[in-house]
């Protein structure tokens, strides 16, 4: 696998999706939570879809359940859960693992090319991967950075 166009993953109804789809934009790959200290950072990350999917750049939320149960167990009630509470428009995606033995691929792809401060494993909800237009990871974000704490890196990435 040479970038992450070589994925797919599962939408929120199951059915699969290239991440071709998204060739040529910026994104940022977001585990996300419902139930989570950090969950207000959706606020933040629609902020930061909105003023900029227009540039070509799309988030894309995975919610996953692997941190002190913290995701709802149906995917509807995240999905529902996220748009009521903070007005999520972005795409979300299928309920994943992102560390262990069933771990998503496309997780274990992200966590190989930008690995933590102490290792390559997720830590919390809310690790955030900045992806460029040609589908390579640039930066990988602690759990409690800020959306706006990344602006800057995507505006150097939309401007190249």
């Amino acid at each position: 696998m040479e970038n992450i166009y070589d994925f797919k993953v599962k939408k929120a109804d199951g059915r699969e999706q290239s991440l071709k789809d998204y060739q040529g934009k910026a994104l940022l790959i977001v585990n996300t939570a419902s139930k989570c200290g950090l969950t207000p950072q959706f606020k933040g990350l629609q902020e930061m879809y909105e003023k900029y999917q227009g540039k070509g750049f799309e988030i894309l939320g995975f919610p996953c359940d692997q941190f002190n149960n913290q995701e709802f167990e149906n995917i509807d009630e995240t999905t529902s859960f996220c748009q009521m509470n903070y007005g999520v428009t972005f795409p979300m995606f299928a309920k994943i693992d992102v560390n262990g033995g069933n771990a998503d691929p496309l997780f274990v792809f992200l966590k190989e090319q930008k690995k933590g401060l102490l290792s390559k494993n997720i830590k919390w909800n809310f690790t955030k991967f900045l992806i460029d237009q040609n589908g390579q990871v640039i930066e990988r974000y602690a759990p409690t950075t800020e959306p706006d704490k990344i602006e800057g890196d995507l505006q150097k990435i939309l401007e190249q």
